[in-house]
């Protein structure tokens, strides 16, 4: 099986102590890995089933509170916290070009006149100025709680990741806007223009 990211944030929260599926959403939205990883109720009892499946968790008992469905607690075994341990290591040792579709659309955006570019990548900067302060707010809020500075390592990454794409499209838009990046546009032929000078 290749962990899915959302095996591996099912698997280091049993790893911290025993849960039912229900309590692992409300602490991955509580500690907003959902930036992180896709977190859907159903996704998440599944992945705890194809877990236990593999042996890689086990149920430790059910409960109900009142009229509320029961609930079955499940705790990470030893092959667990093992393929959980194999599988932090692999991905923060090597880098993986995990193929994202930015970086396709940015080197095909020669395919668009300049003007459209220049008003999408500031359309993108605002974007990313919304995402940068909900990271730093995010900051702010867990430094302020007691929760370990270990459990939200990667909201730091995140808001670096945001400033940098930020620079580096600001630079790209000053370009854009000064000409400094030749787009070749002088060279292509306007349609609208082509089809003037057929007229006259």
């Amino acid at each position: 099986m290749v962990m899915t990211p959302l095996a591996m944030a099912a698997l280091a929260l049993l790893s911290e102590r025993p849960m039912h599926p229900y309590e692992m959403y409300q602490t991955l939205i509580q500690r907003r890995e959902d930036r992180l990883v896709k977190v859907r109720p159903g996704s998440l009892y599944h992945t705890v089933n194809k877990l236990t499946e593999l042996g890689l968790v086990r149920v430790t008992g059910t409960d109900r509170e009142g009229n509320r469905p029961e609930r079955t607690t499940y705790e990470i075994t030893e092959q667990g916290q093992l393929a959980l341990a194999e599988r932090i290591a692999d991905i923060i040792a090597a880098p993986v070009y995990e193929y994202p579709s930015f970086p396709v659309a940015i080197g095909e955006a020669h395919n668009l006149p300049r003007e459209t570019v220049i008003d999408l990548v500031r359309r993108r900067l605002k974007g990313l100025d919304v995402l940068r302060d909900e990271s730093e707010e995010a900051f702010a809020h867990f430094g302020r709680t007691s929760l370990p500075r270990k459990y939200w390592l990667d909201v730091s990454y995140l808001e670096a990741i945001y400033t940098a794409e930020r620079t580096w499209l600001s630079r790209l838009l000053a370009d854009l806007e000064s000409g400094e990046l030749d787009w070749g546009e002088e060279k292509r032929s306007d349609p609208a223009q082509t089809s003037k000078k057929k007229d006259d």
